[in-house]
């Protein structure tokens, strides 16, 4: 198999970060490589945003953020946002959402990690799905962003953009930018079902 190319790999890549970010607070190495990220300018918005975040990592620390993560994310009950596609899209947790995403994941081949306590329609467990799709290059990789990602990451990541601390708040928009230029990527790709052939 070739190898990934190199559009493909950088997808997987901005997956796994923002998977990482949503579900624990960056460590000091983490930080520190955010914050010494070079971004190349090219007029995009989501360079744009790419820069804010790396602003915003050079001038957070370690203790700062793993309690403004707690806040935004986790909470005493929940946090300011509630990152799981139930929540967005039925209203409820634990809801129609997760139960069709729990029979999608079955049929290809995932299985929750045993050391997770987080639902599996948590968005930082989606975007590892995502990235593992990319790096497989499975041909269910527009459909399922397009089933279970687009209805309402976009809408999560937004009201993260609005939270109080800038490193939060910088990373909801840079994934509400990077989930958007998905969207656009995917829109057509999970129109054209590939050929299934069924053996009689």
């Amino acid at each position: 198999m070739n190898e990934l190319n190199e559009s493909d790999s950088l997808r997987a890549d901005v997956y796994r970060l923002l998977a990482r970010l949503l579900r624990e607070p960056p460590d000091a190495s983490l930080l520190d490589w955010l914050a010494g990220l070079e971004v190349e300018q090219d007029g995009t918005l989501l360079a744009e945003r790419w820069a804010s975040l790396v602003d915003a990592a050079g001038e957070a620390s370690v203790e700062d953020l793993e309690r403004a993560h707690f806040q935004h994310l986790v909470g005493v009950v929940q946090g300011d946002i509630t990152p799981y596609a139930s929540w967005y899209r039925n209203g409820e947790l634990m809801d129609a959402a997760l139960v069709a995403l729990r029979r999608d994941l079955k049929a290809l081949g995932f299985r929750r990690a045993e050391h997770s306590r987080d639902p599996e329609d948590h968005l930082a467990a989606l975007g590892e799905v995502m990235a593992m799709l990319i790096e497989g290059r499975s041909p269910e990789e527009a459909r399922f962003f397009m089933t279970h990602l687009a209805p309402w990451a976009t809408d999560c990541l937004a009201d993260l953009g609005r939270v109080e601390t800038p490193f939060h708040a910088r990373l909801g928009r840079l994934g509400q930018a990077f989930m958007e230029q998905e969207y656009r990527r995917l829109e057509a790709e999970a129109q054209q079902d590939p050929v299934r052939i069924v053996e009689p």
